[in-house]
């Protein structure tokens, strides 16, 4: 896989560079490519000091006699650089830092982060804590989007071949449950709607159909409630190191906005690292 890494120099930053060493090395990849972007011009020192010491943390984290990382300076507002760049140069990732916050700000994903998802040139992993190495990952699937796993299998089946177990996860919200459907599938378990050839039980098979061959240990499971509440409540009690989720492309109105507002407060509200796709 190609990757980049956008790195302004501080902690958080530094936390998406060591993640791309890592993700690098577990899939057998070129070094990452580091980028800065710089407001002016006059600000070129320092962006090239930021490359520097990028370069150096992540050798620190790259396999013995490894390629140095190639590294681009960039000078504008940052989201638009640095969706420029991963679009120009054909990455497959992006890796970016997040500011940490407080209040309310903790509850909102940074302006340059948003940004970057809301024109998405690429999967882009936002990056919290150092949960290396990448074992568990929570796969929040609503079926609202079709393409989310011919976009994994194509773009990133280096990356899930090294996931030891995956979850693949659906919320059944009675909110949004289909007209008619009976009260017990909105308190079944996966194996209990797979089993009855309920709707979200054949989609569930489908789905891991469509998975085979990508992640050793799949789990498919399903939850009931209100969809943040429970996908943030499961990567939270499993432990999961990454949670991935599709970025919804399409849709009008009430619909566009809802679903935007629920892959937005899973990227703000999350403790861990997660993946847009």
């Amino acid at each position: 896989m190609r990757i980049l890494v956008a790195t302004g120099g501080a902690a958080h930053s530094d936390t998406a560079v060591r993640l791309g060493a890592h993700i690098a090395a577990i899939t057998d990849s070129p070094p990452p490519t580091l980028l800065t972007v710089i407001r002016r011009e006059s600000d070129r020192v320092q962006g090239q000091t930021i490359l520097a010491l990028a370069q150096a943390l992540l050798a620190m984290h790259a396999p013995s006699g490894a390629a140095p990382s190639p590294t681009r300076l960039r000078t504008g507002s940052p989201a638009e650089e640095i969706v420029a760049e991963a679009r120009e140069g054909g990455y497959d990732l992006l890796l970016i830092g997040e500011r940490p916050g407080h209040g309310l700000i903790k509850r909102l994903i940074g302006p340059t982060a948003a940004r970057i998802i809301a024109h998405l040139p690429c999967p882009v992993l936002i990056a919290r804590r150092d949960a290396i190495p990448l074992r568990r990952f929570l796969l929040c699937e609503g079926w609202r989007d079709p393409l989310l796993l011919n976009r994994l299998a194509a773009q990133l089946a280096p990356l899930m071949h090294t996931a030891a177990e995956l979850t693949l996860l659906h919320v059944m919200s009675q909110m949004a449950a289909a007209p008619g459907v009976p009260g017990w599938e909105l308190r079944a378990d996966a194996a209990e709607l797979m089993q009855k050839h309920t709707r979200e039980g054949t989609l569930l098979e489908q789905d891991l159909a469509a998975l085979q061959g990508l992640v050793p240990r799949i789990q498919p499971k399903v939850r009931h409630g209100l969809v943040v509440d429970e996908i943030l409540d499961e990567a939270s009690s499993g432990s999961y190191d990454l949670i991935v989720i599709g970025a919804h492309q399409g849709g009008v109105g009430w619909e566009r906005l809802l679903l935007d507002d629920v892959a937005q407060q899973i990227m703000s509200q999350a403790d861990r690292s997660v993946l847009v796709v």
